[in-house]
């Protein structure tokens, strides 16, 4: 039985939740490797509708277990917060499991991303402000605060004031802000210890038991491809490796474990906060695409930039991954269309570039090569099987797989979670 990674082959917002979900009744595990509650996944179940941001999307699924990885960075208050909501609503949050290792977002993380955000101005990144980069910052700088330390009042309060030692100097002097009281924090984050200790593990241990005892396991990316620190739009790019080696590093997995790594990619192109996008649209077509797809952030509620399907990305998605298999989602969102333009290269200084440009300037100046496919007006909602598609809508997913470089396994033809094409089996 495989152990599959899933994750973003654009920048997020591809439909991962969907996906996931999909796999839902025959998973064991679903873990989320990395991120924080920046990002978000819509789950559609029935005429439910489940907006997930921290939590696993797994969590939908009785039979499957959901955890959170070391790699992932908790803000306990909406970790909470998020479980209550689905135990209001029927949802069994009991078997969720929480590394010990991964790190805890503080307040002073969220005051330091908010006000260093604001003093960039025109520079800023697009960050949510919900203290991600500042967490993963201390991570770094070995200053963080760990699930584990809510157990231990000494240490806690030790480490919180070591981490404000210097920041209290940087908020005081360079942002004009008050002081943060330790004293204050550590009351504050030991006020959670007792209603997350109960779900906390060595979710290691028990994620690489449950691999060699045949069990299925999928870890969940958060973002995508181009939003990983490494290997992405840098400086506008998340601050933890949404990519598939990250899997790895984020739940405790060696590399050898990983059987099939699935790339989640919408028929066209979305982006949320600042940075470079060949194919964005700034004309009706993007405004439909925004209007039709639903195109909001699901944790920001920002509106998404729009573009065309950009095929020099999914082809880098499929390299920097090593991708086995693609999930095209929002298929129906572009039905209407008399052609539909697909960017298979870009123009740089005037020459043809059929791979995602090296040096971040080329890619900010890139300008997109389109190759123009016709469209289709049927109603794609109700296909259970590719051969039932309009002959256009075939072609144009053949095209879209023969572009990126790696087989489309799966087609979501709506929101629903029954509204989903499945060609091959993930499972094999």
């Amino acid at each position: 039985m495989p152990a599959l990674v899933l994750l973003g082959a654009q920048w997020g917002d591809e439909g991962k939740g969907k996906a996931t979900d999909l796999l839902g009744g025959s998973v064991d595990y679903v873990v989320r490797y990395q991120g924080g509650n920046n990002a978000g996944h819509t789950v559609v179940v029935g005429d439910q509708k489940y907006a997930l941001h921290l939590l696993p999307s797994g969590i939908l699924s009785p039979g499957c277990t959901p955890v959170i990885g070391n790699g992932v960075v908790v803000d306990p208050a909406v970790l909470l917060s998020e479980l209550s909501g689905l135990n209001e609503r029927g949802v069994d949050t009991s078997k969720l499991l929480i590394s010990g290792n991964a790190h805890l977002i503080t307040p002073y993380n969220i005051t330091v991303d908010k006000v260093t955000e604001r003093f960039l101005g025109k520079r800023k990144i697009g960050t949510t402000g919900r203290g991600i980069g500042p967490t993963y910052a201390d991570k770094i700088n070995r200053t963080g605060i760990r699930v584990q330390d809510l157990f231990d009042e000494s240490i806690l309060l030790q480490k919180v004031e070591a981490a404000l030692d210097f920041k209290n100097q940087v908020l005081a002097k360079l942002y004009n802000h008050r002081a943060v009281v330790a004293e204050q924090v550590v009351e504050e984050m030991l006020g959670y210890a007792d209603q997350i200790k109960g779900y906390v593990a060595d979710t290691t241990l028990i994620l690489n038991d449950a691999i060699d005892e045949g069990k299925v396991v999928l870890f969940e990316g958060g973002q995508g491809t181009l939003l990983d620190v490494d290997h992405g739009t840098y400086p506008f790019v998340t601050s933890s490796n949404p990519t598939a080696g990250g899997a790895c590093t984020g739940a405790g997995v060696g590399p050898t474990k990983i059987n099939r790594v699935i790339g989640i990619l919408k028929a066209y192109t979305t982006r949320v906060g600042a940075g470079p996008f060949p194919t964005e649209l700034f004309d009706e077509d993007g405004e439909a695409l925004r209007t039709i797809g639903g195109e909001r952030g699901v944790t920001t509620g920002r509106d998404r930039r729009c573009g065309w399907f950009d095929a020099v990305i999914a082809r880098y998605a499929t390299r920097v991954n090593g991708l086995t298999d693609f999930f095209l989602t929002k298929l129906d969102v572009l039905t209407g269309w008399e052609q539909i333009p697909v960017c298979v290269a870009y123009e740089v200084d005037g020459k043809r570039v059929e791979e995602l440009p090296h040096n971040q300037s080329d890619f900010h100046h890139a300008k997109p090569v389109y190759e123009m496919l016709p469209g289709w007006s049927e109603d794609i909602t109700k296909a259970k099987t590719f051969a039932e598609l309009p002959k256009n809508a075939q072609a144009y997913v053949k095209a879209l797989e023969d572009m990126s470089g790696a087989p489309i396994s799966a087609i979501g033809v709506g929101p629903g979670r029954d509204e989903t094409i499945q060609i091959n089996s993930f499972l094999d």
